[in-house]
C-alpha cells in the first residue's frame, strides 16, 4: 500500500463486472457473468481482497427463454451492480432478478422480496435517504413495459405499479425526488429482429420519440406527466431534486444519436483504450455523452436543455446522503481520469491517471466527520489499457488528491459498479 488509508474507512468496498469464464467469448461487454470484487477496510489497513463469482442460472446453462417461451427471471449474469439494503446484499442486472450474497460474496440465490417482484429489477435502484425507502423499476419486452416498485426501509416491497409507455425501451437508469419519480423514455428499444444473432437485441428508433415523466411519489399514483426533449439516450443519471421554484432539475450524461452509436458499436465488439462506454478515447476530438440538465417546469409545461460541462463523462455519481435533494457536485469518469463538478460555479478539475492507466465509477464515501458536501473520499478501482486493475484508489473528493492507493494481489477486470458498505454502528 502507498499513502495512508484514513481510518474512518470502516467497511467493504464492492464492484461487480462482467467476467467471462476462461476461453470464453467476451462478445457485448454488457452479457459476460457477474463476478464480485471486495476489499476490506478497517484502522488505516486493507485487510483482505476476494473474489466470486455470482451462481446465477445462467452461470449453470439454463436457458433465458424455456421451452413454453416464457421467461425464467432467475437466469440472468447479475454482472452490473451490487447494493445494499435493509442489511441484505444484492448483485444486480436489469434483465431479470436480483441475487443475494453474503457479506463475504458467497451466493445464496436468487431474490425476490419474499415472492412479491414478479418482474425484472432495474441495476439502478434509488435508496431515499431520509425515509430509508429503496425505489425500483422493472421492464419488460412485452406489456407491461415498465413497473415501479416501493420497499421499505425494512427491506418490504410495498408497492407494485405498470406505468404506461408505448414500448419496450431500453430503460436503464431513472430518478427520484423528494416527492417525484423521473422517467426517461428514450429512443434505444428492444428490436426481436436482432435477438439470437449475438450482443444486445436493441437499436436507436427515431420514431419512438424522447420524453421525460414526472410521477408523484403518493402511494397508488401512475399519473405520469411526460415532456418531450430533444432526441437522446442516457445510461446513467447523476441526481434529481426539486428547486425553490417547484421545478424538477435532472442531471445525467448524455448521448446524441452518433454518440450512442458509436459508444454500442464500442461495447459489441473489441473496447478501446477505456473499456468504458461514453468515455472519450485518446485522440478523438469530440466526447460521446457529457453532463446535461433537463429543468422541468410543472407550471408551464416545458422543460429546458442545457449542457453542464464539455468534458467527456459517464458513470456519474455524489454524495448519496443527498439522493433526491440539491446536490453542488458530481464526480465522473473518463479517458483521463476522475473528475469533480461543481455545478453551482460552473467549473470542473479532474485527477490524471498516469500513463495507460485509466479509472473505474469513483464511489463517494462521506467522511465521519465531515460538515461539507464534498468532505470525504472517492474509491475507484485502476485499470490498465489491457483492461485488468490493479489498485483500489483512494482520493480526497475535495481536492482529487492521492490518500492511499491498496495495491491488489491479482488483477481485475474493468467492471461497471460498486457500492461502499460501512461496518454497522454497535451502541451500548
Amino acid at each position: 500500500m502507498r499513502g495512508s488509508l484514513p481510518p474512518d474507512l470502516d467497511g467493504r468496498y464492492l464492484r461487480n463486472g462482467p467476467n467471462p469464464l476462461p476461453g470464453q467469448d467476451k462478445g457485448h461487454w454488457f452479457t459476460g457473468p457477474g463476478m464480485l470484487h471486495g476489499i476490506r477496510l478497517r484502522n488505516g489497513r486493507a485487510e483482505w481482497y476476494r473474489n466470486r463469482s455470482v451462481h446465477t442460472r445462467e452461470l449453470e446453462g439454463h436457458p433465458f427463454i424455456r421451452e413454453d417461451f416464457t421467461i425464467d427471471l432467475t437466469e440472468t449474469p447479475a454482472n452490473t451492480h451490487v447494493i445494499r439494503h435493509a442489511d441484505t446484499v444484492l448483485a444486480l442486472c436489469e434483465v431479470g432478478l436480483p441475487y443475494w450474497v453474503s457479506p463475504s460474496l458467497e451466493t445464496v440465490g436468487p431474490y425476490d422480496f419474499g415472492g412479491r417482484l414478479t418482474t425484472a429489477m432495474t441495476a439502478h435502484p434509488k435508496e431515499d435517504p431520509v425515509t430509508g425507502e429503496l425505489h425500483l423499476f422493472g421492464t419488460g419486452f412485452t406489456p407491461p413495459y415498465l413497473t415501479y416498485h416501493r420497499v421499505t426501509a425494512e427491506g418490504v416491497l410495498l408497492d407494485s405499479r405498470p406505468i404506461e409507455v408505448p414500448g419496450p425501451t431500453m430503460m436503464h437508469d431513472f430518478a427520484i425526488t423528494e416527492h417525484h419519480i423521473v422517467w426517461m423514455d428514450l429512443p434505444v428499444v428492444f428490436d426481436p429482429a436482432l435477438a439470437g444473432r449475438g450482443g444486445m437485441p436493441y437499436r436507436w428508433d427515431e420514431e419512438y420519440g424522447a420524453r421525460l415523466g414526472v410521477m408523484p411519489r403518493t402511494p397508488g399514483s401512475t399519473d405520469v406527466r411526460w415532456y418531450d426533449v430533444d432526441p437522446c439516450y442516457v445510461f446513467h443519471v447523476g441526481n434529481a431534486y426539486e428547486d425553490a421554484q417547484g421545478r424538477i432539475v435532472l442531471d445525467a450524461v448524455r448521448y446524441d444519436h452518433a454518440g450512442f452509436q458509436n459508444a454500442w458499436a464500442d461495447i459489441g465488439g473489441p473496447t478501446g483504450p477505456s473499456g468504458l462506454p461514453g468515455v472519450l478515447e485518446p485522440g478523438h476530438s469530440q466526447a460521446p455523452a457529457v453532463l446535461h440538465r433537463w429543468t422541468l417546469d410543472p407550471a408551464i409545461g416545458r422543460v429546458t436543455e442545457s449542457g453542464l460541462d464539455d468534458r467527456a463523462a459517464e458513470f456519474p455519481t455524489h454524495n448519496e446522503t443527498l439522493t433526491g435533494r440539491p446536490n453542488r457536485y458530481l464526480y465522473t469518469v473518463s479517458g483521463d481520469g476522475i473528475a469533480q463538478h461543481d455545478l453551482t460555479r460552473h467549473t470542473s478539475h479532474a485527477y490524471q491517471t498516469p500513463g495507460s492507466r485509466y479509472a473505474g465509477e469513483a464511489v463517494f464515501v462521506p467522511a465521519a466527520d465531515g460538515t461539507s458536501e464534498d468532505e470525504g473520499r472517492l474509491l475507484s478501482l485502476i485499470s490498465n489499457d489491457d483492461g485488468e486493475a490493479g489498485e483500489l484508489l483512494v482520493l480526497n473528493a475535495a481536492e482529487l488528491s492521492v490518500q492511499a492507493v491498496v495495491e491488489l494481489p491479482y488483477p481485475v477486470p474493468a467492471g461497471f459498479h460498486g457500492s461502499w458498505l460501512p461496518e454497522p454502528v454497535h451502541r451500548p
